[in-house]
């Protein structure tokens, strides 16, 4: 296992790199330098983090130009009129009604909340283990405002329903984890670097088996556990760094 961590090591520190931003939706979030807009650019950024990279990228370059760059500043002082542009807004799956429910839903928790971390402390029990609940407990939380959209709950994955939970992972991962490099923001603190599971995307998924990291036939969040847990053995503090190298590896060197 030794010349597998250096390998996987060797492959973060090749990846890690702010030279890995431009191309990732991770840029999206970079473009801005107030933390409410980070979290929130990051948010939608990870949400429709499904297809080509330039196609994500652009979508989020589009929707936050209707946000006339500003999303939290939008978020607070918007008036209902000002919604109407949305109604043309569409990534693949996620429309218009997917759209208006999370403004509503951001701009109701911002109103109330000055960061997004909160919302997913209501699981955090401090355990290693945690994330099962804390990623449970904020799907229930984001959805629970009374005029939620049942079509608009496929968006956001739930360990409840076995789902590997690739974006939101990796949402957390840009929130949570704090090195010199600049790539993750680790703007969070009241999550640990160690409670994070690793997004189990396509590549990383198809590499983590090539390397002998996964063995369960399916991708779910079981999956995700068995890879994170694997990774953990090479770096328990900071498991997911290793999402660089296996991402790495898939898209770039096509492993």
């Amino acid at each position: 296992m030794q010349g597998l961590k250096d390998f996987l090591d060797e492959k973060v520190e090749k990846y890690n790199q702010p030279g890995f931003i431009t191309l990732d939706p991770i840029s999206i979030p970079h473009r801005f330098s107030k933390k409410e807009d980070i979290e929130i650019s990051g948010f939608f950024a990870a949400i429709l983090a499904w297809g080509q990279r330039k196609t994500i990228i652009n979508k989020c370059i589009e929707l936050f130009h209707l946000m006339d760059n500003s999303p939290h500043d939008f978020l607070l002082n918007h008036q209902e009129t000002d919604l109407k542009t949305f109604l043309k807004f569409k990534h693949r799956t996620f429309n218009d009604v997917d759209t208006l429910y999370f403004i509503h839903f951001l701009t109701w928790f911002y109103r109330n909340h000055n960061s997004l971390e909160e919302a997913f402390l209501l699981g955090q029990n401090n355990q290693l283990d945690a994330m099962e609940s804390i990623l449970a407990r904020f799907h229930q939380f984001f959805f629970s405002l009374p005029d939620s959209p049942g079509r608009t709950k496929k968006h956001i994955a739930t360990p409840a329903r076995k789902a590997a939970c690739k974006r939101i992972n990796m949402y957390l991962r840009w929130m949570v984890r704090s090195d010199e490099k600049g790539v993750d923001f680790g703007l969070w603190k009241k999550i640990s670097p160690s409670q994070l599971i690793c997004p189990c995307d396509l590549h990383v998924d198809r590499v983590g088996r090539k390397l002998g990291l996964i063995s369960r036939k399916q991708t779910d969040w079981l999956t995700a556990l068995e890879l994170t847990q694997k990774l953990r053995e090479f770096d328990p503090e900071d498991p997911v760094k290793y999402d660089f190298a296996l991402f790495g590896l898939g898209i770039e060197e096509k492993y």
